[in-house]
């Protein structure tokens, strides 16, 4: 972990989503400095499934030794971004360092994705960030430190971004490219930067989308905190950079990574927008037992018949559910199979017992998967990932993406039969 070095006393630091999450973490590690940290989040109310409040996130700031002042903001509307501004720079005579971590995320494709959450990602994402760098920039301007940090992922025009969730890629690439142009505006005046994850993070909203098992496949919020730290102790001439927090952190002289795993040792699952280049993905995946999954297929010899491959898979599905596996599911499932012994078949992980068969389920699924048989029985014994297939396009998912995640890690537990 990176040590504080108390170079924050006395900063102002205006976080946008500070309640919970990345946020949070951000505020807290610059509370340890004693800095004064501007939480301009919109939970005034405890969420049901996301904990966290402005004033519960003011507590802990104070707690860890710095000052905070909790701001009602929805980063949609000028007002209130105005409103809190102002009052941050009332209360502690400036802005220092502004964070635009506020974000909505809905991993959608085209059609799939209403227009009411079109709108949100724009609106938080890209012009949230927008709107509250021109509240915050006249007050920067005067600082000594003057850093703006947007958490958005470097510009990534691989069409593997953009095909299965393009609403959501252009909203962050938005965030990305007020990094790209403000830096140039406001070259030596104000450090403008973006940071990303490697790996996926461990939030409230990450358990939300992924389901509960994800964590072990996470870092904690721990290391996104540190990198931002290394980044607000750089010079203003620091500036236009997409940095990823375990590249910074290793320049910083940090060499256990450990710290940082929820699990430590087990498997990461790498973040959204990162392929440092393809050829680099297919080695990757090759040498974890996958398939490549980017590469041209050569003509391969026709395959013998499977001999029931996919009722096989199915058959072992069956004898591997458990009351525990369906109470902690509580899901149907729908899968239409192109190619020999293809279809449609189901996996009922709701109804007492579970069930699996040939044919639509009796109640409408929550997830539709389509595929190829022989992508089905890969991806069941564990040698295709499904984020692969899905990212690559091998795997077409309709319905609620954070149930198909937690089909992901049945599958893990079932690979050892398949």
């Amino acid at each position: 972990m990176l040590p504080n070095t108390g170079k924050l006393a006395g900063c102002t630091v205006f976080i946008t989503g500070a309640s919970r999450g990345i946020g949070k973490a951000i505020a807290l590690k610059a509370a340890k400095d004693g800095a004064n940290i501007v939480i301009a989040a919109k939970t005034t109310q405890a969420h049901p499934k996301l904990p966290g409040t402005i004033y519960t996130a003011a507590e802990e700031i104070e707690a860890a030794g710095g000052k905070a002042l909790p701001c009602a903001v929805d980063v949609r509307d000028e007002q209130q971004i105005n409103n809190a501004v102002e009052k941050a720079v009332e209360q502690f005579g400036g802005i220092d360092i502004l964070v635009n971590n506020a974000s909505a995320i809905s991993l959608t494709n085209t059609l799939e994705t209403p227009m009411k959450r079109v709108d949100l990602m724009m609106n938080v994402n890209t012009r949230g960030t927008y709107l509250t760098s021109k509240a915050c920039i006249p007050y920067l301007k005067k600082s000594k430190i003057a850093h703006i940090l947007n958490l958005s992922p470097p510009l990534n025009l691989n069409p593997l971004w953009f095909k299965q969730h393009c609403a959501y890629t252009i909203a962050k690439y938005g965030m990305s490219m007020c990094v790209l142009g403000m830096a140039e505006e406001f070259k030596g005046e104000i450090a403008v930067n973006a940071l990303w994850p490697k790996t996926a993070i461990h939030t409230a909203a990450m358990d939300m989308l992924g389901g509960s098992g994800i964590e072990s496949q996470c870092r904690k919020v721990d290391i996104i905190a540190d990198a931002a730290y290394s980044i607000f102790k750089k010079p203003k001439s620091f500036t236009g950079n997409f940095i990823i927090d375990e590249n910074i952190l290793r320049e910083e002289g940090v060499k256990n990574f450990d710290v940082y795993a929820i699990k430590p040792g087990h498997p990461l699952l790498p973040d959204f927008f990162l392929d440092e280049h393809p050829d680099t993905i297919i080695k990757k995946v090759e040498s974890r037992g996958a398939v490549p999954e980017l590469k041209e297929e050569k003509p391969q010899p026709p395959p013998k018949p499977r001999s029931g491959a996919v009722e096989e898979t199915f058959r072992i599905v069956k004898d591997s559910l458990t009351d525990d596996v369906v109470q902690a599911t509580q899901a149907i499932y729908q899968f239409e199979l192109s190619g020999e012994d293809g279809g449609t078949w189901f996996l009922d992980l709701k109804s007492k017992g579970g069930n699996v068969g040939y044919g639509e389920p009796s109640h409408q699924a929550d997830v539709v998967m389509s595929m190829s048989t022989d992508d089905f029985v890969k991806m069941f014994s564990g040698k295709l990932k499904p984020t692969m297939a899905f990212m690559s396009g091998k795997l077409k998912i309709k319905g609620n993406m954070a149930l198909a995640i937690k089909l992901e890690k049945l599958m893990n537990q079932m690979n050892a039969r398949l």
